[in-house]
């Protein structure tokens, strides 16, 4: 595949490195074996690469080969950096992010390798490695940002972020974050929330999704154990919080399943405001009282949002 690639390019620039000045139309003419696409995207990358320059004469674009062209290098690099730029694999096998990560383990890596990884496959004139370069310098003192970043401004740094490599940077951000949470239930789980603040703590952690990215209003429910020891987190409805909504029936469900002692409601605003609503304060107190019935207590009510996370207990 390399060997032809390479055929392919110098069967186009060869011919018309005899040439001082041609246009578009002599240039297929020079490489009638070749298609014509072919010569023409060739000759438009030449240009675009700064190895071309375009001249007008009589209303025509003319091309002119450039001096760096002219060099003895010049056109082999250029050629060269075609075929190989694509491919990971043609660097040094000491140098490939895979190899790194598989020898030395993924906590040994740079950004610039990890995300290499995740891009796998360059564009023409720009590497997966070249690409996890600029991206990683892009964000070298603010990483926490990168996940804000649309596909668009993604391939403004890069040409090799494209939507497949955006997919993948993304996913792998989010099994990041995935297994940085179910990391930390252990210990949390270790840990009483006996206090308006711990439950506070708890709920900031756990449920950061629904203070930053959420979109509408989710209701989840923490079950706890005799000694107040988190269960298990559940989500139990998403829509707008109101009474009718959020019936005892569905909150309990889960509490009982899980032979909860007592219980923390949770939900959202993704206004980014955490002051509780009327409606809030209705169905903390309906839910309390259907907690009593069932002997399972209600501890709080945790509104979570970007611009803090409130107890409608030490709130009301």
């Amino acid at each position: 595949m390399t060997e032809e690639r390479q055929r392919r390019l110098e069967a186009v620039i060869q011919p018309l490195t005899e040439l001082k000045d041609f246009s578009a139309s002599e240039a297929k003419t020079c490489c009638s074996e070749t298609p014509p696409c072919y010569v023409t995207r060739t000759v438009h990358q030449l240009a675009d690469d700064g190895l071309l320059c375009k001249v007008f004469c009589n209303d025509e674009i003319r091309y002119q080969w450039s001096r760096s062209a002219r060099s003895d290098s010049g056109l082999r690099l250029w050629i060269d950096r075609q075929i190989h730029g694509l491919q990971i694999k043609q660097s040094p096998a000491e140098d490939r992010p895979r190899e790194k990560l598989l020898r030395h383990g993924p906590s040994e890596l740079a950004n610039a390798d990890l995300l290499a990884i995740l891009i796998h496959v360059g564009v023409a004139g720009e590497s997966a490695v070249l690409g996890g370069q600029r991206i990683a310098n892009r964000f070298s003192s603010r990483l926490t940002e990168l996940p804000d970043c649309s596909m668009v401004e993604l391939k403004e740094i890069s040409p090799a972020a494209t939507r497949n490599s955006y997919a993948k940077i993304m996913a792998g951000i989010e099994l990041g974050r995935r297994v940085a949470r179910v990391e930390r239930i252990p210990k949390q789980r270790q840990q009483r929330i006996n206090s308006t603040r711990a439950a506070i703590d708890y709920c900031r952690d756990q449920f950061s999704r629904l203070a930053h990215n959420a979109s509408q209003e989710e209701f989840h429910l923490v079950t706890l154990n005799t000694k107040h020891k988190p269960i298990n987190n559940h989500q139990i409805t998403i829509g707008t919080l109101d009474a009718s909504l959020v019936h005892p029936r569905e909150v309990f469900r889960a509490a009982i399943r899980d032979s909860a002692s007592a219980v923390i409601l949770v939900h959202n605003h993704p206004s980014g405001d955490p002051t509780p609503s009327r409606e809030d304060m209705m169905v903390t107190e309906q839910l309390t009282e259907g907690g009593k019935i069932l002997g399972i207590a209600v501890l709080d009510h945790i509104i979570v949002a970007s611009e803090d996370c409130v107890s409608i207990r030490e709130h009301g």
